[in-house]
């Protein structure tokens, strides 16, 4: 009866349940939680913000193409000139967008990703021997991260059997004369109901540079449309997760059923001063062909069209 006492008094009072914490900047969320993570603090200034990111730190970092990257968290690591960076990500982003300014700079040593793309930033100091880089399918990169966030050290999936992922060879760092340093290691492969299977192991990190929509004082993110993409599993699988955001709200704002990352999984949150939209490869139909797609709409019935005649066709005609 004197723990149950002890508890309702906390939480009457706003107290964070579960040790000492750091108050919000404005009001107080009650919460009660087992991990052991700090309480989220919010930031105006992005290099204050991840300042303990040092050399040789593993970071993942959000983002699908240009959608939903951390551009002022990306830019305070650019000023903070932390080198031997281990970056976890879906792509390298562009030369002047996104990861790729680290590339540009020199910063980091290994990428985990599943897509290069056009980033020859990428390329030039990977095939000169001064870039690890480790190819994984997206899916299985993405279960890797998720499995690290939830506590399973290793899973078994189908994709990436009978090629390099399961033998092992693909080359991850060259030499700077061209030879083979380092190359992937064989999975161990299992059976189940007649299919094989790889062993992948689950990824966590030191730091996830996460950009998120919104968040409200208690630390609770959302965020919009595609921008979610790898973000949310991110929060869960490192042991500092920092979340730059478009607007902080009040609490209440958005409903609980809609958070996408809850704040026992945010540690730091700051508001980014601005954000370029950027598109990675802008294609604008020509005009002959908006005219030739007009003219051929003209000539083809609709598919509402077809579907009515269809249905009039089939209708029986009574007496």
């Amino acid at each position: 009866m004197v723990v149950l006492w002890l508890l309702a008094s906390s939480l009457g009072r706003g107290v964070p349940i579960g040790g000492s914490g750091l108050a919000l900047s404005q009001g107080c969320a009650s919460r009660f939680a087992t991990s052991p993570r700090r309480h989220d603090k919010f930031y105006t200034d992005p290099v204050e913000m991840v300042k303990d990111i040092l050399d040789g730190a593993t970071f993942m970092m959000g983002g699908f193409g240009l959608c939903g990257i951390p551009k002022n968290l990306i830019a305070a690591l650019l000023r903070t000139r932390v080198k031997d960076l281990k970056v976890v990500s879906s792509n390298v982003g562009v030369e002047d967008f996104g990861p790729g300014l680290l590339l540009a700079t020199r910063q980091v040593c290994r990428i985990v990703c599943s897509y290069v793309g056009e980033n020859s930033l990428c390329e030039k100091p990977y095939l000169a021997g001064e870039l690890e880089l480790e190819l994984t399918p997206q899916g299985t990169l993405t279960e890797r991260i998720r499995a690290g966030g939830a506590g399973v050290p290793a899973f078994y999936t189908p994709t990436g059997y009978g090629t390099l992922v399961q033998e092992g060879g693909a080359p991850i760092r060259y030499t700077r004369d061209g030879h083979l340093a380092v190359m992937s290691q064989p999975r161990e492969v299992r059976e189940f109901h007649g299919d094989h299977f790889l062993l992948e192991r689950a990824i966590r990190a030191d730091f996830a540079l996460v950009k998120g929509w919104k968040a409200d004082r208690a630390g609770n993110v959302v965020f919009r449309r595609s921008a979610r993409n790898f973000n949310v599993p991110m929060c869960k699988a490192a042991n500092v997760t920092a979340v730059e955001v478009e607007e902080i709200v009040d609490v209440g704002t958005f409903p609980p059923e809609d958070i996408h990352v809850p704040n026992i999984y945010v540690d730091r949150v700051i508001k980014g001063p601005k954000y370029e939209k950027r598109i990675e490869r802008l294609t604008i139909r020509k005009e002959e062909d908006a005219d030739a797609l007009k003219e051929e709409d003209f000539r083809t019935p609709s598919s509402d069209t077809q579907l009515w005649n269809l249905r009039t066709a089939c209708t029986p005609t009574w007496a």
